[in-house]
């Protein structure tokens, strides 16, 4: 634009120079300036129109650049939003043991049991055994990885004898059921516990002295437990 000015200029200088020598017209001089004052004056326009859009377009360009910014945040937030939903899936995917049993003390027939000096029971009619730890010969539960454990379990007997049993774990009682003699027919009990156990430790149900269990295949005396969940990792 500043060249269209100059070579504007020199004309005007030729004109000028014209008139010094005087080879035009004083009418012709003034129509052709009036032409070149409306070009320059067109000129000016047009530059000012140009550095309007100039200024449009650097606003434009930095809406653009703020975009871009907004973009690459929103971006980040997405990928991060999206890496803990990954872990919360594989969190909730990753399996850790599965333990639980469940038996009666009657797999066949009617059997009493107690009073006598063997007083643990052995559940022999097993429902389930997921992960193997409890063991039908023995009656014992062994705990297969440290963990907090949940164990119910019930009794029922007939009133001639006392009737009751105790939860055992590592030889020590936690909890029990207990009905003395009286002139009821038969009784019932049952009791729960949560118990934190080491790898190994084991839980059992013993008769209480001088007591006595009844059982058959309707399923009365029963023992059952499952792990809540591990607790190795803890620090």
């Amino acid at each position: 634009m500043v060249g269209s000015i100059v070579v504007l200029l020199a004309w005007l200088g030729c004109l000028s120079l014209g008139t010094v020598r005087g080879q035009r017209g004083d009418l012709d001089i003034g129509t052709e300036l009036d032409d070149i004052r409306a070009k320059l004056q067109g000129l000016k326009d047009l530059e000012a129109r140009l550095n309007h859009t100039e200024k449009e377009l650097e606003g434009q360009k930095a809406k653009v650049d703020r975009l871009e910014k907004e973009n690459k945040e929103i971006t980040l937030r997405l990928n991060t939003t999206e890496d803990e939903v990954e872990k919360l899936r594989n969190s909730g995917t990753k399996k850790g043991p599965q333990v639980a049993f469940s038996a009666s003390l009657s797999n066949f027939g009617e059997i009493y049991k107690g009073p006598c000096s063997d007083t643990t029971l052995v559940f022999k009619r097993v429902f389930s055994n997921i992960g193997n730890g409890y063991d039908q010969h023995t009656g014992f539960f062994k705990a297969p990885v440290e963990g907090l454990y949940y164990f119910t379990f019930s009794t029922f007997g007939y009133n001639t004898h006392l009737i009751g049993a105790v939860l055992v774990k590592g030889g020590v009682r936690v909890v029990s059921t207990y009905d003395h003699v009286s002139t009821d027919s038969s009784d019932g009990g049952s009791n729960a516990v949560v118990l934190e156990l080491k790898a190994d430790e084991k839980v059992s149900v013993e008769l209480w002295q001088n007591a006595r269990v009844f059982d058959n295949m309707n399923g009365h005396t029963t023992f059952s437990g499952f792990l809540l969940y591990p607790l190795g990792d803890r620090k």
